[in-house]
């Protein structure tokens, strides 16, 4: 059976900036006195991931909840247009520059698949602007967990029909991705865009800036 290299799309594939679309949105609000704007979107951030953890609801209804628990926390009116902007932004956020490219020369000898954190309808209009066929996309929504959780990744195991020896997962997802499928026996490469110290209790992975240099390292 061909191996297959499963993807993490927001962050990885996705130049998925939540950041911008939140200053826009809330704009002059940010600007009010005594709101730390680094602290604010930092703490947006970590009550996401703090989201996913929970009880599994939508994406949508994730995003919407995180975000006005971080402005409740900072002292910022919530408006339910604050939340619907965020959701209508994730299916319009594009690929990076060097995904396209990558993916296709990986279709030259791998299946590929997107295991994601998010709903159907979101999802769909971020694949068709990266352009390239998956064999596979898997979300939060047809798996009813999140990554980090377990259950995420055996569902995408079950639904294409690989064991974690066929499987070479890509992500930049640390805490999302790398730290949970540590053990599981699956090849793992972590897409470290920013530039941030991973942790050694967590290898092995391999490490590349961005994508374009995957094919070389899977020996394309």
């Amino acid at each position: 059976m061909t191996n297959l290299v499963t993807f993490d799309c927001y962050g990885t594939l996705v130049a998925f900036d939540l950041d911008r679309v939140v200053r826009a949105s809330l704009n002059e609000r940010l600007r009010m006195d005594g709101v730390d704007e680094v602290e604010f979107l930092r703490d947006f951030r970590v009550m996401r991931f703090q989201a996913v953890l929970e009880a599994y609801r939508p994406y949508k209804d994730v995003l919407r909840a995180s975000l006005e628990h971080a402005m409740r926390l900072h002292g910022l009116p919530y408006r339910r247009e604050d939340g619907d902007a965020l959701v209508a932004a994730v299916p319009a956020f594009g690929p990076f520059p060097d995904v396209p490219p990558a993916l296709a020369r990986l279709k030259e000898r791998y299946r590929i698949a997107i295991i994601s954190n998010t709903d159907d309808d979101l999802i769909r209009g971020n694949v068709e602007r990266i352009g390239v066929h998956f064999d596979y996309v898997i979300t939060a929504e047809q798996a009813r967990a999140y990554k980090p959780s377990r259950a995420a990744f055996d569902y995408a195991l079950r639904v294409t029909g690989r064991t974690p020896d066929q499987v070479i997962h890509v992500a930049q997802g640390f805490e999302y991705d790398i730290i949970p499928t540590h053990g599981l026996g699956m090849r793992r490469v972590w897409i470290n865009r920013s530039g941030r110290r991973g942790s050694s209790a967590y290898l092995p992975y391999e490490e590349l800036p961005d994508l374009a240099r995957l094919p070389a390292l899977l020996d394309l």
